[in-house]
């Protein structure tokens, strides 16, 4: 029958809370359950300055019960994660059992369904829990992009900012955490390029001046990934915790559609320095699109502002055509508060470029209508950038820095 909610909640009623007679229902503690098939995650509230090893403690009671329990009625476990959660709900420590980077096992599966390819000699980091003052992405800049819906161009966006700082002499990582529809193996032109390891970690691809991770070479092509929100959790947190991304200065994330477990696995793993909303003109879009700025907002997250993509189409001759009406997401950012960051036209070469695997070029063209693009391009890096580190300063992060020349 697999792991249900419920099933571990019941569970998590034998395993000892921090007061004495309590356990982690009755004394508070056990904050969000998610369970399907053989996998299960868990979120529990302890009090602050607890050693590593106690929290080890209480999440190896919890994954013994569960297994203890499971076993019982011929079921397993194959993947346990426990996150502690301080009182305002930020992850401060992880503790894992098992791993994501497996063969998913659905209830009765149809015939090649399953699209994950295992990727061996993985090992877990030493710390995995990355947070804004230990691990390997402590003081990186980490700007996710995400949509209300999909078909925006978001990952356009994404990409683009990436590549568009890279040209600016910053160290820029690129993660596709498309779970399901990842789009970078096609626009960074990855298709001859296998993943590979190195001392037990991911080897980022190294392409357009960019640092990159995608679950889309992790995966057979054209399998889908029938994956439900465990694993999808599980899966994420992996790229970017066992990605060796080395020294970085900024991490653009493009995230899926929605506001739904990605973007928040995202916001209570990582300490983003804000988000980047894309939205086309449409008032349909504009809808979805302020769900999704409004959700960053609850969950603590600086929206650095909103971009409108697909904003008009430039034909060859230089002529614009407003095809799905200009200006509605500058509109909307005026309601919601945020800052306008500019609008990407539709033209040809964006479209040949993004197939071809040449984001590159995008920041190259000599026609009328890749210089309008170029410059629409370099005036959305240059907003992003100055936006973010506005936040950072606001925030507290940024370091005053002196320039003698």
């Amino acid at each position: 029958m697999g792991l249900s909610k419920d099933f571990v909640r019941t569970v998590m009623e034998s395993v000892a809370g921090a007061k004495p007679g309590t356990n982690l229902v009755s004394g508070g503690h056990l904050t969000w359950v998610s369970a399907c098939d053989t996998y299960a995650s868990l979120k529990v509230s302890w009090e602050p300055g607890a050693a590593p090893e106690s929290l080890d403690a209480v999440a190896k009671a919890a994954h013994t019960a569960l297994s203890a329990a499971a076993g019982k009625g011929g079921d397993r476990v194959d993947s346990l994660i426990v996150e502690f959660v301080d009182h305002a709900g930020k992850v401060t420590h992880t503790t894992r059992f098992g791993g994501m980077m497996q063969q998913p096992q659905p209830p009765q599966p149809a015939p090649g369904a399953a699209g994950h390819k295992p990727i061996p000699g993985l090992r877990q980091p030493p710390n995995p829990q990355m947070s804004a003052t230990s691990g390997p992405l402590a003081g990186v800049r980490i700007i996710a992009v995400g949509a209300g819906k999909g078909g925006v161009g978001k990952s356009t966006v994404a990409l683009n900012l990436a590549v568009g700082l890279a040209r600016r002499g910053r160290a820029v990582g690129l993660l596709d955490g498309d779970i399901y529809g990842p789009s970078m193996p096609t626009m960074l032109g990855l298709d001859g390029l296998d993943a590979v390891t190195r001392e037990g970690q991911l080897e980022p691809f190294l392409v357009h001046g960019i640092k990159t991770m995608t679950m889309g070479k992790l995966v057979e092509p054209d399998k889908p990934l029938i994956w439900r929100g465990p694993m999808a959790h599980g899966a994420f947190k992996q790229l970017v915790e066992q990605t060796r991304w080395g020294q970085l200065d900024d991490l653009i994330i493009d995230l899926p559609p929605g506001t739904g477990d990605i973007s928040l696995t995202l916001a209570q793993t990582l300490q983003l320095s804000g988000a980047v909303i894309v939205c086309t003109p449409q008032k349909v879009a504009q809808d979805d699109a302020a769900r999704a700025a409004r959700m960053f907002q609850q969950l603590g997250v600086s929206v650095l502002g909103v971009v409108e993509n697909m904003s008009y189409f430039v034909g060859d001759d230089g002529k614009v055509y407003d095809i799905f009406g200009q200006g509605g997401a500058q509109v909307m950012a005026q309601r919601l508060g945020v800052p306008y960051l500019g609008a990407i036209p539709i033209t040809i070469a964006l479209r040949k470029n993004s197939d071809s695997g040449d984001p590159t070029s995008n920041f190259t063209g000599v026609d009328a209508p890749g210089q309008n693009l170029r410059k629409a391009l370099e005036e959305m890096v240059t907003n992003v950038d100055s936006q973010a580190s506005l936040a950072a300063m606001r925030s507290g992060a940024a370091k005053p820095s002196l320039t003698i020349s």
